[in-house]
């Protein structure tokens, strides 16, 4: 069974920085489109950022440039997202999500999620 289980989350101030991890249950992270997504309380779910498997491409949300950055261990079957100078807007749950083809098509699963909070 194809399960994104993501971990890492917690709570920073603002400035610092956490990592978020997400292990392939059931398949290789290397062979799919992996992405970050995040929904904060009272907001839609937002793409923060994406991998994809052809060529290593990368696709980070506009908020988010320069600051996160997606990055996949082979070896541990592990996606991670690094997060630095973490803002309170960043606050919400991240969820690992994959898909088996391509991203642009829809995500195909759904981690449960892990929650972020940054105070100021």
């Amino acid at each position: 069974q194809v399960q994104p289980v993501e971990s890492g989350g917690g709570s920073v101030q603002a400035g610092g920085s956490l990592r978020l991890a997400c292990e392939g249950s059931g398949f290789l992270v290397s062979t799919y489109c992996m992405a970050w997504f995040r929904q904060a309380l009272g907001k839609e779910r937002e793409a923060v950022a994406q991998l994809y498997t052809s060529g290593g491409n990368t696709y980070y949300a506009d908020s988010v440039k320069g600051r996160f950055t997606i990055s996949q261990d082979n070896a541990k079957r592990t996606l991670y997202l690094h997060m630095a100078n973490l803002e309170p807007e960043d606050t919400a749950v991240y969820y690992c999500a994959a898909a088996p083809i391509s991203c642009e098509y829809g995500m195909d699963y759904w981690g449960k999620g892990t929650q972020v909070t940054i105070s100021s």
